[in-house]
């Protein structure tokens, strides 16, 4: 058989097609098991140890002492550790902490960051570049940690609840994201806005925005779990107990094995499990990103891709 190339005819004489590249291929049965047999896997290796966290904190103290630690198989389940966490105390505090931080500190984060965005994706407004490449070197040099600190120490934000949201309000990137996808807006659009006597702030809120929603709903969920999964700030800028937030707590718990205030009681008499106790929290940490996740997937691809590829 004689092989056909591209810009030749087959016998038939009909043009014949380029060969495809491989990838472009349909899979071979042994290829598809192949990848459901990988993706199987990989889903267990994910999802088998979240099972055992969830399982172990709806375990009775006696069940978990039966197993010798973490619980694989439940036995009956039950809700007093929750219920515990969730009647006062310590991690009913940090919980409250945790969502009046990440609510805060996302809306303002937020706020910043497209007015940040818009700005720069405007290429004649004053001192474009010169902002533009400022923000690009704070991506490569940073102050360092002491300097930071004192910072926030001069200005006051030490033992305050603007400490956990004011130094790291700002994404660098996430700005890059948005003045690119405002970039890709039709300038159609905002120069017939213009004609009709529409300002920035209008043809901000009544056009631009509502065109974005897939690339705010990504970094909204990007600056959201970053908020929630913060711990370092609280580390270094508080002092007080009481406001601790709820990954600073599971720390105490999971890794300096502290028990938490309003615990102590039912777990020395026997009547609530330390490890049941410690996998709630977790369970309570990773939940509403779990939650959120699914909501956010479907902007995630045309959020990150559109205005980052040109062509």
């Amino acid at each position: 058989m004689t092989a056909v190339t591209p810009g030749t005819r087959a016998r038939s004489g009909r043009w014949a097609a380029p060969p495809r590249p491989p990838w472009e291929e349909k899979p071979s049965r042994a290829g598809l098991a192949g990848k459901g047999l990988t993706l199987a896997l990989a889903a267990l290796a994910i999802l088998f140890p979240l099972w055992i966290v969830v399982v172990t904190s709806l375990q009775s103290k006696r069940t978990i002492d039966a197993a010798g630690g973490l619980v694989v198989v439940p036995r009956g389940f039950t809700l007093i550790a929750y219920e515990e966490l969730l009647t006062g105390g310590q991690v009913q505090r940090a919980a409250l902490v945790s969502v009046g931080v990440t609510l805060t500190g996302t809306l303002f984060s937020m706020a910043v960051s497209v007015l940040c965005a818009y700005g720069l994706s405007r290429t004649g407004s004053l001192g474009h570049r010169w902002f533009l490449m400022l923000l690009l070197a704070t991506m490569f040099f940073g102050a360092g940690l002491i300097p930071t600190y004192l910072l926030v120490q001069a200005l006051g934000l030490t033992d305050s609840y603007l400490a956990l949201i004011l130094p790291s309000a700002v994404s660098v990137f996430n700005i890059l994201v948005l003045r690119a996808f405002f970039m890709g807006i039709s300038p159609e659009l905002i120069d017939s806005a213009r004609i009709d006597g529409a300002g920035d702030w209008r043809i901000l809120w009544r056009i631009v925005l509502p065109l974005s929603r897939a690339v705010l709903a990504v970094i909204s969920l990007f600056y959201a779990v970053g908020y929630w999964s913060a711990w370092f700030n609280a580390s270094i800028y508080l002092t007080d107990q009481d406001m601790m937030p709820l990954q600073n707590v599971m720390i105490q718990l999971v890794q300096k094995q502290e028990r938490p205030v309003g615990l102590a009681t039912q777990i020395n008499t026997g009547q609530l499990s330390p490890l049941a106790v410690q996998m709630a929290v977790m369970v309570m940490a990773l939940l509403p990103v779990a939650v959120l996740s699914p909501f956010v997937q479907r902007h995630f691809k045309k959020g990150m891709l559109t205005g980052a590829v040109k062509g």
